[in-house]
């Protein structure tokens, strides 16, 4: 049976992995080239299901799933850098090049 303070630390904690998760959705879809989009899909997405499975397991208690879910945990926590960096590094190795700003759209270079 949950306690008052284990169901308000497993709302805390599912509410903070939705909201990192919905970030790194949000930054997937606005950035402008695959670095950034790696970047904000490995650090936020990681963040966001590492909270939510930490809730998982709060939630679950002492039981043999826990144990599955904390394993899962840390396979998140190992693989998700590890493929951004793969994405990224393959991307720079194919020739695609880092966006920057373009000086054609400044304002008051017209001068």
């Amino acid at each position: 049976m949950l306690t008052d303070v284990q169901f308000m630390a497993i709302v805390i904690l599912l509410a903070f992995g939705l909201f990192f998760t919905l970030v790194s959705t949000v930054g997937v879809l606005r950035l402008p080239d695959i670095f950034a989009r790696a970047h904000t899909a490995s650090q936020t997405d990681t963040l966001g299901a590492g909270l939510a499975l930490a809730a998982v397991a709060l939630a679950l208690g002492w039981q043999n799933a826990t144990a599955y879910t904390v394993l899962l945990l840390f396979f998140v926590f190992i693989t998700n850098p590890t493929a951004a960096h793969a994405i990224a590094r393959s991307a720079a190795e194919s020739g695609v090049t880092p966006w920057e700003k373009d000086d054609d759209n400044t304002e008051g270079d017209d001068q």
